[in-house]
């Protein structure tokens, strides 16, 4: 549990670097393009020895397609039911059904619907869970969100800004991956050594970040990374390579919490086409009020999964599993970036960043309940003794 804490604690670290950096370091604005590909970098290092590990039974892809429609469904009701919120409770009833209304809101609250793949692994591998179901499960699932997340991100960014042919180039690019790891499965024979990955991370986020800066549309790292370590082959990892891995995913948790936007003292988003930003001010309290309702309301529809795999697992697996799907992260943070880009804003993105805030500061405690569910006490014990 030691390595949990200290995770938890890192998060919160870069969470109150994000709000502090932008106030007292001039011009700190123009470095987070390069913040943001370092992050990038560690979350391609963690999804590629995840992709490493993963295993797929080619006799059995059917069960693959029902693991995509829980991913999905996961992804979704947050998603739905905060965008809900948003139009039906924070705006005035003649807004209710306006189209721009629920663009805009579409748009800001796809925020609620990734799970962080990155900080969910390092964390679940922290607590020693990583040879169970759920973290197998969890495994699945977890990509296939974030997949979906960057899926969906395709029509609503046709909604806001219209198609762009790079929107058709991402969408063959994400295809022509899936189908190349699934052909080479665990059959590159290439380096594999933490300094080996170290580069290909930093080579699959510049590539990302050039792809982005060609097209102003993002490519996600998650897929390529996971991808390509489910091209490489299987290969012992050292005890310098466990040491990299832990150093790379505690610099990860730092990131994460930085690449939070800025909420206080940050500067007004004019834009009087925006609906959002044209809505008016609310209190602290109130506001506060909206925060908990919001973490309420998407972690309750991450609950999923625990009314799905009924014959693989017990009550306690899958509320475990559900409860695995709360931590947000990274991506949530890239879209709120997004919506802000396009001009949105307002007490609903305000809202918005604090609800990933108040997640990412309780990922410790999210992780640490799906331990009490998983291991026994006995269990827990003798795992600690490992570590020590």
């Amino acid at each position: 549990m030691k390595q949990v804490i200290l995770y938890s604690v890192l998060l919160l670290v870069g969470l109150f670097l994000s709000q502090l950096l932008p106030t007292v370091i001039e011009g700190y604005a123009a470095w987070q393009p390069y913040l943001m590909v370092v992050t990038m970098s560690a979350l391609a290092y963690i999804m590629i020895n995840v992709g490493r590990e993963f295993e797929i039974d080619k006799n059995n892809l059917k069960q693959y397609g029902w693991d995509y429609v829980v991913a999905m469904t996961t992804a979704t009701f947050p998603w739905i039911a905060v965008v809900a919120y948003f139009i039906f409770v924070l705006m005035p009833s003649d807004l209710w059904f306006n189209a721009d209304a629920w663009t805009e809101t579409l748009v800001i609250g796809r925020f609620a619907a990734p799970t962080s793949a990155g900080v969910l692994f390092a964390m679940l591998a922290a607590a020693g869970l990583g040879a169970t179901w759920m973290f197998k499960k969890a495994r699945v699932l977890a990509i296939f969100d974030d997949l979906d997340t960057v899926l969906l991100m395709i029509p609503l960014t046709i909604l806001v800004v219209g198609w762009r042919p790079a929107l058709g180039l991402t969408l063959l690019l994400m295809l022509a991956l899936l189908v190349i790891g699934y052909k080479y499965l665990h059959k590159w024979n290439v380096p594999s050594s933490a300094g080996a990955i170290v580069g290909y991370s930093v080579l699959i986020a510049g590539l990302c970040e050039m792809f982005y800066i060609s097209t102003d549309i993002h490519f996600e790292v998650l897929l390529p990374a996971f991808v390509l370590g489910c091209m490489m082959k299987s290969q012992h990892e050292s005890k310098e390579d466990r040491k990299v891995s832990v150093m790379v995913a505690s610099a990860f948790m730092v990131l994460v919490g930085l690449s939070l936007p800025q909420i206080i003292g940050a500067a007004e988003v004019v834009n009087t086409e925006s609906i959002t930003t044209s809505m008016p001010a609310m209190g602290m309290g109130e506001i506060i009020f909206h925060v908990i309702m919001i973490s309420i309301v998407s972690n309750l529809g991450k609950m999923f999964p625990l009314f799905c795999y009924r014959k693989e697992a017990t009550v306690k697996e899958r509320l475990a599993l559900s409860i695995g799907m709360w931590p947000r992260g990274e991506v949530g943070a890239g879209v709120l970036m997004i919506s802000i880009g396009y001009g949105f804003g307002g007490p609903i993105v305000t809202i918005s960043m604090l609800s990933l805030a108040l997640n990412l500061v309780l990922t410790g405690f999210f992780i640490m309940a799906v331990r009490s569910l998983i291991l026994t006490k006995d269990q827990g014990v003798s795992y600690a003794k490992e570590r020590a």
